[in-house]
C-alpha cells in the first residue's frame, strides 16, 4: 500500500538593491589676501659746518717789494749762480789736469754731473704759519625715523561645499513561492 506523500516545493524570494552612491565635493578656495607697507617717514636736518681762515697777520708779514727790488735780487741770484759756475768748471779743469796721476777721474767727473742733487720740493714758508687763525663751527645732522604699520586686508573665503546624497532603491529580483504537491 503507498501511502500517500505530500511534497512540497519553495523557491525563496531575493530582494535586490540599486545603489546609488553619495558624491560629496569641498573646494577650499585661498583666502585673498591685500598686505602694503607704507615706507617709513625719514626727515633729515643738516646743518653745514664753517670753516673760518684768517690771514691777515700773516700779509702783514710778507714782503711787498717794488719790482725793481726783484729785479735786483733776482739779477743777483743770476750773477752769484754764473760765478758758482765758473768755479765749478775750473775745479773740474784741475782734476783733469791731474789725470796722469792715476784714478778714475773722467767716470769720477760723469758721475757728479751726471746725477745732479734732488731739485727743492719749491715749498718755502715765507711768513709764521702759527699767525694763521682757523675756526671750525662743526656741522650737525639729525635723522628722525618714523616707522609705519603694514596694511594687511584680508578676506576669507569660504569653503565650496556639494553634497550629493546617495539613494538605495529595492526591487524584488525573485518573488517567493510555494508548490505543495499529493503524490499518492
Amino acid at each position: 500500500m503507498a501511502i500517500p506523500q505530500l511534497q512540497v516545493q519553495t523557491t525563496p524570494g531575493r530582494l535586490g538593491l540599486t545603489i546609488e552612491k553619495s558624491v560629496q565635493e569641498i573646494e577650499q578656495p585661498q583666502a585673498t589676501m591685500e598686505q602694503e607697507q607704507p615706507a617709513a617717514v625719514l626727515d633729515i636736518t643738516t646743518t653745514p659746518s664753517k670753516l673760518s681762515i684768517d690771514t691777515t697777520a700773516v700779509r702783514e708779514d710778507i714782503d711787498q717789494k717794488s719790482s725793481f727790488r726783484r729785479t735786483e735780487e733776482y739779477a743777483q741770484l743770476g750773477r752769484q749762480a754764473v760765478l758758482d759756475g765758473i768755479g765749478r768748471r775750473a775745479s773740474e779743469g784741475q782734476q783733469l789736469l791731474s789725470i796722469e796721476n792715476g784714478g778714475n777721474v773722467i767716470a769720477d767727473l760723469a758721475k757728479q754731473n751726471g746725477t745732479p742733487p734732488p731739485a727743492p720740493l719749491g715749498i718755502r714758508f715765507i711768513a709764521d704759519r702759527s699767525k694763521i687763525q682757523l675756526s671750525i663751527t662743526p656741522g650737525t645732522t639729525t635723522i628722525n625715523a618714523t616707522p609705519r604699520k603694514p596694511i594687511l586686508n584680508v578676506q576669507v573665503n569660504k569653503p565650496i561645499h556639494t553634497y550629493t546624497p546617495g539613494k538605495v532603491t529595492g526591487h524584488i529580483e525573485q518573488y517567493p513561492s510555494i508548490q505543495i504537491d499529493w503524490k499518492g
